[in-house]
């Protein structure tokens, strides 16, 4: 499983100007609560002493969403994985102004980092919100979403733990629909597309996808009694 999808990232590259505040975060705020890649397990209970049940999110974005999940589940420790360091910066200073006890960050691929730093069955869910959609036909190989990934993915939740995408393109949520479904650790909550998770806040990705009129398709499976 080392090897697994060596193509395929979590995350693209991208260029922006990052505002004082990131910038400032980044720099103060990142030693206390941004965690180095390694290639050794994390030990969850001492990084979250106080937390039972950790969930990792994959590619937060700007980490609003993040931020207010946190907020609203302070019993849950929430691990960050991100590359994009406006993101970070921006998520840091959200940290600092709710005064949020229970959010750690990765600055790091979340293929490697699930590889080698999170132990099986140590999650009890894994969050992606709006993963790349890689639309032009000839690169929906570079989807993260695929049979490989989401192994992995299984391998790391507890019994019971859940695993929720979402998405507004709507040739990615059939094939993720379809490869979670053809996933034998993990069974489908839903009939089909789940319903809006209640506890879900919009994300920003989700206000641009409303505006363009694409239709919003959550998918929930949970990791079986196996």
């Amino acid at each position: 499983m080392a090897g697994m999808n060596r193509e395929i990232r979590s995350y693209v590259l991208r260029r922006g100007r990052m505002t004082s505040l990131q910038r400032r975060s980044l720099t103060t705020l990142r030693g206390s609560y941004c965690i180095p890649f390694s290639e050794e397990r994390l030990d969850l209970a001492q990084l979250f002493p106080d937390h039972r049940e950790v969930i990792l999110e994959i590619g937060f974005g700007m980490g609003d969403a993040t931020a207010q999940i946190a907020a609203d589940r302070s019993s849950q420790g929430f691990l960050g994985v991100e590359v994009f360091e406006a993101g970070v910066g921006k998520l840091l200073s959200e940290i600092k102004r709710r005064e949020l006890c229970n959010v750690r960050i990765i600055v790091h691929d979340a293929c490697e980092v699930l590889r080698a730093m999170i132990p099986d069955g140590s999650l009890a869910g894994v969050h992606i919100f709006f993963p790349d959609p890689w639309p032009k036909n000839r690169h929906h190989k570079r989807r993260l979403i695929q049979p490989p990934f989401v192994r992995l993915v299984a391998e790391k939740l507890k019994r019971g733990g859940y695993l929720c995408v979402v998405t507004d393109w709507d040739d990615y949520a059939e094939q993720i629909l379809a490869v979670l479904g053809a996933e034998p650790l993990l069974a489908n909550r839903y009939d089909g597309y789940a319903q809006s998770q209640g506890w879900r806040p919009e994300t920003s990705f989700e206000r641009k996808g409303r505006k363009d009129s694409h239709l919003i398709r959550e998918v929930y499976f949970v990791r079986r009694d196996v």
